[in-house]
């Protein structure tokens, strides 16, 4: 028996060894999955297989029997608040602080410009991740012109340097979309707060794949969105968290008759709602939010912190699996090692990745690409297991082996 061939089944005698005593085994059950590994969470995460049930009485029975009755019979009005609060165990935070809604974009806007008020008079530098995805660079700029602010690029890691009196907000992601590196909210939430600035950050790559703990890291405002670890579905809406010490100083730029004091009232000047209200605008997607409700039934009896557990030992163990089966120098990772450092996926450097990416695909092992040559693999710890990790790590190997697509 070749050495190569011992380590293949070395590593998936582990592989089951490690998924037969998984706590969060039994919840793989509870998705519409095939036979192939689904590393895609962190883009689009899988379907519970619950869902379409449930969509289906919201389509004909709540919409199609009860109609406009639903509003109220159905707690159709007040879906955006409620399942806020369920999204705040996950992220935690106390009820009355999350208000479900509109897309992460929106409501990065939404954060930037109300922190921007709240930080008040003689601040007028916006500080936002370097590195950040795209769209909340975008959103911030934008949200800078029509507040006078200027838009001043950091690394997340140089933010404690840059914090000046002139500083009055900061837009962070927790962990990069790109590499995987998980921030540190809480030393750098202190920092802003030291410097007299407002913290706003962004939990889509982070919530529902680690402990984030906005109440006891005194982050002042958050987003996120709801399709990725939390399983929304495509579109899903995304949401606010507005600390219940700032409700009361929190100017939406967006105010529409949803987040009105009086609703109902149609009168031509704007008082705003109490709590977390404040951050509705228009009349809200019903279907996808009770879709994203629905999906949310999939974490009842999960405890974060061991997804948290999970996750570092699922990526752990690929890693370990790709430096076994993949030719040294053929890939390199770009995922901090350091757990303190790591969120929920794997960012692997690699020559032709796109055409690697497309053939691995074709193989039954799903990641994504991040141009021009970086292979994500994102681990849902709540349906992947520890046998996916083995497998799509040797059939990363195999695809490797063969060289570049003709």
């Amino acid at each position: 028996m070749s050495e190569t061939t011992t380590t293949t089944e070395a590593l998936r005698e582990r592989a089951l060894k490690l998924d037969a005593a998984d706590p969060l085994a039994d919840r793989r059950e509870l998705f519409a999955l095939d036979d192939g590994v689904y590393l895609d969470g962190n883009s689009l995460g899988a379907l519970p297989a619950h869902v379409p049930a449930r969509v289906q009485d919201v389509l004909t029975r709540q919409w199609g029997e009860l109609r406009i009755r639903s509003w109220e019979e159905s707690g159709w009005w007040t879906a955006p608040e409620r399942i806020g609060d369920r999204i705040a165990l996950l992220v935690g935070a106390a009820a009355g602080q999350i208000v479900v809604g509109d897309s992460t974009s929106v409501n990065v806007f939404k954060a930037v410009v109300a922190a921007a008020r709240i930080a008040g008079e003689g601040r007028d530098e916006i500080l936002v991740d370097a590195t950040t995805f795209p769209t909340d660079g975008y959103i911030a700029a934008s949200a800078a012109r029509l507040t006078g602010h200027r838009i001043v690029p950091v690394a997340p890691a140089d933010v404690p340097a840059a914090l000046g009196p002139r500083t009055a907000v900061v837009l962070l992601n927790q962990v990069d979309y790109r590499s995987g590196r998980l921030h540190d909210l809480p030393g750098l939430t202190a920092a802003v707060h030291a410097a007299g600035a407002v913290a706003v950050w962004d939990l889509c790559h982070s919530a529902g794949a680690l402990p984030v703990g906005l109440d006891e890291h005194g982050v002042d405002l958050a987003v996120g969105c709801t399709y990725k670890y939390l399983n929304g579905g495509p579109g899903s809406p995304a949401y606010l968290y507005v600390a219940e010490r700032h409700q009361a100083a929190f100017d939406s730029p967006l105010p529409g008759w949803n987040s009105h004091a009086d609703p109902f009232g149609m009168t031509p000047d704007y008082a705003p709602a109490d709590g977390s209200a404040r951050g509705r605008v228009g009349t809200p997607d019903i279907v996808s939010m009770l879709t994203l409700e629905a999906a949310l039934d999939a974490w009842d009896g999960v405890e974060v912190d061991a997804v948290r557990a999970k996750s570092l030992a699922l990526t752990d163990f690929f890693l370990e699996c790709v430096e076994a089966y993949v030719p040294a120098g053929r890939v390199t990772s770009v995922t901090p090692a350091a757990h303190a450092e790591r969120g929920s996926q794997v960012a692997l450097r690699c020559d032709d990745a796109e055409s690697v990416m497309r053939r691995l695909i074709e193989r039954g092992v799903v990641g994504d690409l991040r141009r021009p040559d970086v292979l994500r693999f994102g681990f849902t710890p709540l349906y992947v297991g520890f046998a996916d990790a083995e497998r799509a790590a040797r059939v990363l190997a195999e695809v490797l082996a063969e060289g570049p697509a003709a």
